[in-house]
């Protein structure tokens, strides 16, 4: 059963502050009690303030990196340098700042014709999960558009609807790039904890659509099966929440 817990915070930095306290505060758990930490980071511009701040005193100290795995929500399919990458953000506003072995890092192989494909057996082979298992993710950070899309889940697309891959191509995007590798439902839903970060006031509509539980939009149909779904918010993103 789905636990849905939403926390409001003052302010944009205020937010990043939580983002990088719930990341701390769960990587130590889990590796207390499992031994690692495997978490998927989100795209877009909102977590990079958490980023930053994650990987600075007193956060940067307490999380056990060389226990820690990171993946990637989604990937749009640009060079492995350009900006554009979630992996190239997440590298500079944190990854390079931080103890993490490069092995524990899994970008991916969004140009690669079966990129989908390969990402979902590196999924599965590192959290032990083959075929019919689905892979138990410790913690998923994820954004909020003002569609209703997350990860690279938009609204009307198949990708959307997927109910049998973990990872799945998306072309034809309704935003730039048009070409993407995004996780689906059932891997997302699978997950521990889902903490969306939402800030802005140009998301406020969609995340009341979301909290009210419309279907239409994907981001209303994360809802982990055994796990927490956390909302955490800056007050601009809150609006009547």
């Amino acid at each position: 059963m789905t636990t849905t817990q939403v926390t409001v915070f003052p302010s944009a930095s205020a937010l990043a502050e939580g983002v990088a306290e719930l990341f701390a505060v769960r990587a130590s758990e889990a590796v207390a009690e499992r031994g690692r930490f495997r978490a998927a980071l989100a795209g877009g511009t909102t977590p990079l303030a958490a980023y930053r701040r994650l990987a600075a005193a007193p956060w940067a100290e307490l999380v056990p990196w060389g226990s820690v795995e990171l993946f990637f929500g989604d990937e749009r399919s640009v060079g492995e340098c350009d900006g554009e990458r979630n992996d190239a953000a997440a590298r500079d506003a944190l990854l390079l700042r931080v103890p993490i072995p490069p092995e524990n890092v899994h970008p991916v192989p969004a140009l690669a014709p079966d990129g989908a494909e390969r990402y979902e057996a590196l999924l599965r082979a590192r959290l032990g999960a083959p075929a019919p298992a689905i892979p138990v993710l410790d913690l998923v950070l994820l954004g909020l558009g003002e569609d209703g899309h997350t990860a690279s889940l938009f609204p009307g697309h198949p990708a959307a609807g997927e109910t049998e891959r973990l990872v799945v191509r998306v072309d034809g995007a309704p935003k730039p790039p048009p070409s993407r590798v995004t996780m689906t439902l059932p891997l997302l839903n699978a997950a521990r904890v889902v903490a969306f970060v939402v800030s802005g006031t140009g998301k406020s509509a969609a995340l009341a659509r979301v909290l009210a539980g419309d279907r239409a939009l994907p981001a209303a149909r994360v809802e982990p099966l055994d796990g927490e779904r956390l909302f955490l918010l800056d007050r601009a993103a809150a609006g009547e929440v």
